[in-house]
């Protein structure tokens, strides 16, 4: 009998972070646990932690990365003025709140504001930069967005009134 091949360790990654994403997505973070990905990828917690040997922490970062990258990508997608921007970025952050939540709310391992953190965090920012006159703005724009978007998909704000503040916020950043 031959021996098993080595499981591409970057496809598992892949298939880990994937499941992770869709147990958070349909029963929230506390369903993500090594044993329920076990169950989901139909392997053992030690194939999990092979792959992840961090654990779930690990796992959340890694889905927080690839909403980063996502992001930047809804946002590299539409025209590169505020208002197209912060628009893309309030629907990626409505249509994806699990993941969202694993990159902005969740305790993380990730370095924010640093300029030299992942690539995945510096392209999602540089996407929302390149709408704006300088950092600072960028900032500032990314922080109000930020916040309505929290606001909202948490139910504190009703997603009614979504587009009009995103509208308020671009007029308030516009003025010079």
């Amino acid at each position: 009998m031959a021996p098993r091949p080595a499981p591409d360790l970057d496809l598992r990654r892949d298939q880990i972070v994937r499941a992770a994403r869709g147990l958070a997505e349909v029963d929230g973070w506390e369903a993500v646990t090594m044993r329920r990905l076990g169950s989901e990828l139909g392997v053992t917690q030690p194939v999990i932690y092979s792959a992840f040997a961090g654990g779930r922490q690990q796992i959340v970062d890694a889905v927080a990365l690839s909403g980063f990258d996502a992001m930047a990508a809804a946002l590299e997608a539409v025209p590169a003025e505020p208002s197209a921007r912060m628009q893309a970025y309030r629907d990626f952050a409505a249509d994806r709140p699990r993941v969202y939540e694993a990159m902005f709310s969740m305790p993380s391992g990730l370095a924010f504001g640093t300029g030299t953190g992942p690539q995945a965090l510096q392209r999602a920012f540089a996407a929302i930069r390149v709408a704006f006159d300088d950092d600072l703005q960028a900032e500032v724009a990314w922080a109000t967005v930020h916040g309505l978007s929290t606001l909202e998909n948490s139910g504190r704000l009703p997603a009614t009134q979504a587009r009009a503040r995103l509208e308020l916020a671009h007029r308030a950043l516009s003025r010079r």
